[in-house]
């Protein structure tokens, strides 16, 4: 059974609820998985015993980093009724877990678990200015189009969570609505 309301499709029982988690595990494994079958080559990620043992030590936080993003997606889908793809977002504003710190963790718990990655395997060159390029390009996409956007869709609602979490630093304390 589910709502229609202002356009958009509200599940209103625990089935439909399941199934949108699901579809945005779904999403975002297939969005993992892309990542980590491009990324690697791209960013000259290569396993060499000669590295300084020093540099596992990143593997912690690339870890919690991606672990992060991955309970984002879940977040998505199970609170927000919908999935990290713009062609199937949440239909709901997402604001509890991670987010009630700051407004993107899951692009910071991505960049986390890449920079991780990066130190374990990684090494300097061309990719270093690619990797800034995209940081730059993902903070355009999230003022110029995903901020708007979400003030369109969830209006008044988004502006309030807007003026208490931050877009990129963390709060010391978890906003409560």
């Amino acid at each position: 059974m589910a709502n229609v309301e202002a356009g958009r499709v509200q599940p209103t029982d625990g089935a439909a609820q399941w199934l949108t988690t699901i579809a945005s595990l779904m999403v975002g494994s297939a969005f993992f998985a892309l990542w980590f079958w491009l990324l690697p080559s791209w960013l000259g990620f290569r396993v060499n015993a000669e590295r300084p043992p020093w540099r596992w030590v990143a593997a912690l936080p690339s870890v919690l980093g991606f672990a992060v993003a991955l309970r984002c997606v879940w977040d998505f889908g199970h609170t927000g009724h919908g999935t990290p793809a713009p062609f199937a977002p949440p239909q709901r504003l997402v604001v509890v877990g991670f987010y009630r710190y700051v407004r993107n963790p899951m692009y910071l718990g991505f960049f986390t678990g890449w920079i991780g990655l990066w130190i374990v395997f990684g090494r300097a060159n061309w990719s270093v200015i690619a990797a800034v390029a995209v940081v730059f390009g993902v903070n355009l996409f999230v003022r110029l189009y995903e901020e708007p956007h979400l003030h369109k869709v969830f209006g008044t609602d988004y502006q309030e969570y807007r003026r208490n979490v931050r877009r990129w630093l963390p709060r010391m304390k978890p906003w409560a609505q």
